[in-house]
């Protein structure tokens, strides 16, 4: 039987395995999130302490981050994600098996760092083949596949239903077939090709200096992330909603940005990425204001979760095609690498200041937040003059 495995070199079906791969891990993470929020707020943990516990993932993300390069080109693509799906598969088996606050953040820590692999190596490989002017098109359908398992990830929670396990058991079970998926189908493929000879020092502090904007949209699309899906739950059952409602809601935000995603993709292409960059920015951070004005209607909060999400929803994809765009092929792993840091530096901060905001300042605060650092983001978009560098 193991005589007859026969990767495919067929790199359409290698890019759909990993669209797959990438889909599971975003439900994964959809479902962890308000999952164990909820649980912790069942306990009668304090926002701000549960604000805290969901920023342990991104720990995870953010430490692994400094690693992933150096491990991609020692092992290759496919190990690092079968590594990477094997830790998180593991991890996410024994939460129900260990409910503590302490040993939760532990094991949050460690799906950080494998999701953390899994999807450095999946970037890469999609943004370093993509030709130019199909980049966005390409990435888009990336950030798709992702938002799609993101958003449906919340609606794990009505398994609940059945008992406090069922959740976790099913996304185990989900993540154990796409691991034999890649085992059996994916070919071996290193990633030394894509690295220059210039030190990984040096192209860091290039990398920053030629295209700083197009590397902060990871930053802001990983606050919203976290922040939405940690302090959202929060929010809603302060507020009056009932539990139900979380995991009805929560989905349309990316259903929203899937719709957007590859239209905004294909414009970007086709026009200016920069100025879509900017658009979006400022008309999203214009819908995050009106979320608290709508009170506790759980149709018009669905409505305007879908207009902002549409509009925000493609800034990690979108922010990783225009570096690509700007940067010498050589730098890619490494603001690959920026990216991920920022985006894990994005994702602690989000649920810790919309926790605080809500033990502290108002209910409504995360939103207000959202809203002031998109609009400030794309302020700083006037002031930036990318250029297409090539290494010198």
């Amino acid at each position: 039987m193991l005589a007859s495995r026969r990767p495919t070199t067929s790199s359409t079906w290698q890019f759909v395995i990993l669209i797959v791969v990438v889909m599971f891990t975003g439900l994964s993470q959809g479902l962890l999130l308000p999952l164990l929020t909820i649980f912790l707020e069942r306990m009668g943990v304090p926002s701000d302490v549960n604000g805290l516990n969901a920023t342990a993932l991104y720990v995870g993300v953010f430490g692994m981050m400094f690693l992933v390069e150096r491990i991609l080109i020692k092992v290759g693509y496919k190990r690092m994600l079968l590594g990477g799906m094997i830790v998180v598969t593991v991890a996410l088996g024994l939460f129900p098996l260990f409910p503590s606050i302490g040993v939760w953040f532990v094991l949050r820590i460690i799906v950080g760092m494998g999701d953390s692999a899994l999807h450095y190596a999946t970037q890469l490989w999609a943004v370093s083949v993509s030709p130019a002017n199909r980049r966005g098109r390409n990435i888009s359908l990336y950030g798709m596949a992702y938002g799609v398992g993101f958003s449906f990830g919340p609606l794990g929670i009505n398994l609940l239903k059945i008992s406090d396990a069922a959740p976790f058991i099913a996304i185990v079970c989900m993540f154990l077939v796409v691991i034999l998926i890649v085992w059996w189908k994916l070919p071996s493929q290193q990633a030394d090709a894509v690295h220059g000879a210039e030190r990984p020092e040096k192209r860091y502090r290039r990398s920053y200096q030629w295209a700083w904007f197009a590397l902060l949209p990871p930053l802001l699309y990983g606050y919203m992330e976290a922040s939405m899906n940690s302090n959202f739950p929060i929010y809603a059952l302060r507020i009056g909603l009932e539990q139900h409602w979380i995991s009805y809601l929560l989905p349309f935000f990316g259903i929203g940005g899937l719709i957007l995603q590859l239209p905004l993709g294909m414009l970007s292409d086709r026009v200016n990425r920069k100025a879509v960059l900017i658009s979006c920015g400022l008309l999203g951070g214009g819908g995050f204001f009106l979320i608290p004005l709508v009170g506790d209607n759980p149709w018009a909060i669905l409505v305007l979760f879908m207009l902002v999400g549409g509009l925000v929803g493609s800034f990690f994809s979108l922010g990783l095609a225009y570096a690509a765009d700007i940067l010498p092929r050589a730098y890619l792993p490494s603001s690959n690498v920026i990216a991920s840091i920022h985006f894990s530096i994005g994702s602690i901060i989000g649920p810790n200041l919309g926790g605080l905001g809500i033990q502290y300042v108002s209910i409504g605060s995360m939103f207000y937040l959202l809203g002031i650092w998109y609009i400030l983001f794309s302020v700083m978009g006037f002031r930036f003059r990318g250029k297409v560098r090539e290494a010198a």
